[in-house]
């Protein structure tokens, strides 16, 4: 049975955790990102779609091709990361579907019905760009997760090969700054945005 994690590493994972807009100058390993995936992708997900399609932008080519597909302000921030992300979705998930969830036929569960598929890929891709955030954290790493962005640009810089896959949101990974960041916004009590009925 679980128990609940210690104080610091919910300390890690949330309390003490930011959105980071600025970098140290300390390099991301290759393993690093796969230390990620191997955590993100165990959270769960509607009859183990997986739908996310990752793109880890680490060369300098990448970034400015990324860069180039946001607004002025996410742009500096998406350069000067150590690694820049594409959070992607396949829009065609079910096709992987035999593979990943072979207990029953859930490929007809969204083959034609192109609205249930669309909202599933988003719903689940999100979820797992979540799990992305956490396995970061976990792993004592931070990001930069944004909107501000074209999704159209980002499709056809980095998705033109693949075009049932889209971009959901990107972000930035590294050891962040703390420089760059400014006072936690506000977070409200239970009560005011919760009911226990």
């Amino acid at each position: 049975m679980a128990q609940p994690l210690s104080d610091a590493a919910l300390d890690q994972l949330f309390r003490n955790a930011r959105s980071y807009n600025g970098y140290l100058d300390r390099p991301v390993s290759s393993d690093q990102l796969e230390a990620i995936w191997a955590l993100m992708k165990m959270g769960p997900t509607s009859a183990n779609c997986l739908p996310a399609r990752i793109v880890w932008c680490v060369s300098e080519e990448a970034k400015e091709k990324l860069a180039a597909c946001a607004l002025p302000a996410n742009a500096e921030k998406i350069r000067q990361a150590p690694v820049s992300v594409v959070i992607g979705m396949d829009m065609k998930f079910y096709e992987q579907l035999p593979e990943l969830f072979p207990h029953t036929d859930a490929r007809s569960w969204f083959a034609g019905n192109e609205a249930l598929a669309s909202t599933t890929a988003f719903r689940n891709s999100s979820l797992q760009g979540g799990y992305f955030i956490l396995a970061a954290r976990a792993l004592g790493l931070d990001t930069g997760p944004m909107s501000g962005f074209s999704p159209e640009a980002v499709d056809a810089a980095f998705f033109a090969d693949t075009p049932d896959v889209k971009s959901n949101f990107i972000a930035t990974l590294g050891y962040g700054d703390p420089a760059s960041i400014f006072e936690r916004s506000p977070r409200p009590e239970f009560e005011r945005f919760n009911r226990i009925v």
